[in-house]
C-alpha cells in the first residue's frame, strides 16, 4: 500500500454504492490519466477499487463491462509503452456470487444470555462485534476471556454460521463448527513449520480424506504433524483453501492492530455488517469467509508463467518484473 502510485479517493469507496457506474468509470479514467503522467522508467502500482463495490451490488454481468473497459486501457498502455511492457494484474480476494442474507448475530447472542456493547473494559462480561461493511465473517471481542469458548460454541446454533475459531494456547486454535469441533496445532523446529489437525467429533474442515492421503504417503510424523508446504500443496484448491495455516495465522499473526478473540466464518449466502448500510443496498456478492470463492484471488502476467498457487503473504515478489 505504501508503494501505490494511484488509488481512488477514500470517498469513492462509499459513493460506489450510490453511483457504481459513474464511480468505476471515473476510477479507471483517473488511473489512465495518472499513468500517462508518470515516468516510464520504473514499476507503476495502481489499486482500482471501483470493481469491488460494483460486484458487491451489481453482480458479475456489470463487472464484465468494467473489466472489458480495463482491458482496453491496458492494451492501450502496452501499445503506447511497447510490447516489452509487462502488466501484472491481481485481486486482493475473491467473491461468492450469491444473493446474501444478514446473520442476526447480536440478537442470537443476547438470547443466549450474553451482554453486548460498543465498548468494554477487560474483565467485564460484555461482548463487542464491530460492524464494518457487509462481509462473510465477523470479529468478536470478549471482555471476559473465560467466556470465549462458550460464545464460540453458542454460535453453532445460528443459521448462516459455518464455524468459529479462537486461540487455544500459544501454538493452537480451537474450531467450533456446524460439522464438528477440531483443533489446529503448530510446531516449529529444525527450520520447519508443521501443523496438526485434530478432530473431536465430525470433520468441520473436511480434511480427513487429505489427512489419510498424507498418512499413506508417510508425510505425517509420529505425533500427527505434517510440514506446512505439504499441507499447502494438498489443500490449495480445497473447499477451504490452505485452511490450517490460514486459520492459525489469522489469530496468531499480527495482521491487524487488535486481533479479535473470536473469528466467525459464515456460509456462502450470508453476511454480517452494518445494518443501516444493509438497508441501503442489495448485496449481490460478498467475501470474507474461509471458503474457496472468497479465499482464492487471481494473479496473472502478460510475460511470465506464474506458479499455480501462491499464498498472499508470499505474492509480493511476484508483483515486480
Amino acid at each position: 500500500m505504501d508503494e501505490l502510485d494511484y488509488q481512488e479517493p477514500l470517498a469513492f469507496e462509499f459513493l460506489v454504492y450510490v453511483a457504481p457506474d459513474k464511480v468505476w468509470r471515473t476510477d479507471m479514467r483517473r488511473f489512465r490519466e495518472r499513468f500517462s503522467q508518470a515516468p516510464q522508467t520504473r514499476d507503476y502500482f495502481a489499486f482500482l477499487k471501483g470493481t469491488d463495490g460494483l460486484l458487491h451490488i451489481r453482480g458479475p454481468k456489470r463487472l464484465s463491462i468494467a473489466l472489458e473497459s480495463l482491458d482496453r486501457i491496458l492494451r492501450e498502455i502496452q501499445s503506447t509503452c511497447g510490447r516489452e511492457t509487462e502488466i501484472v494484474l491481481f485481486s486482493d480476494h475473491g467473491m461468492n456470487l450469491l444473493e446474501n442474507r444478514r446473520v442476526h448475530m447480536k440478537t442470537h447472542l443476547r438470547q443466549r444470555g450474553f451482554s453486548l456493547g460498543s465498548s468494554f473494559s477487560k474483565g467485564s462480561a460484555a461482548l463487542s462485534i464491530p460492524a464494518f461493511g457487509l462481509c462473510g465473517y465477523a470479529a468478536i471481542y470478549c471482555g471476559d476471556e473465560n467466556a470465549v469458548p462458550d460464545v464460540a460454541q453458542s454460535l453453532i446454533e445460528l443459521e448462516g454460521v459455518d464455524f468459529s475459531i479462537y486461540k487455544d494456547g500459544p501454538e493452537s486454535i480451537a474450531l467450533c463448527g456446524v460439522n464438528g469441533n477440531a483443533r489446529i496445532e503448530r510446531r516449529q523446529s529444525d527450520g520447519q513449520t508443521r501443523y496438526r489437525y485434530v478432530t473431536f467429533d465430525g470433520d468441520p474442515l473436511q480434511l480427513k480424506p487429505i489427512l489419510e492421503t498424507l498418512n499413506q504417503a508417510r508425510h505425517v510424523d509420529s505425533n500427527g504433524f505434517a510440514i506446512d508446504k505439504v499441507w499447502l500443496d494438498q489443500t490449495a484448491n480445497h473447499i477451504y483453501p490452505d485452511p490450517l495455516a490460514n486459520l492459525f495465522t489469522s489469530l496468531h499473526n499480527q495482521r491487524v492492530k487488535h486481533t479479535a478473540d473470536i473469528l466467525v466464518s459464515l456460509r456462502d449466502g450470508f453476511y454480517y455488517g452494518w445494518s443501516p448500510f444493509a438497508r441501503l443496498t442489495r448485496l449481490a456478492a460478498t467475501h470474507g469467509n474461509a471458503l474457496r470463492p472468497s479465499s482464492n484471488a487471481f494473479l496473472m502476467s502478460t510475460h511470465r508463467t506464474l506458479p499455480p498457487y501462491v499464498r498472499a503473504d508470499d505474492a509480493q515478489p511476484l508483483l515486480r518484473g
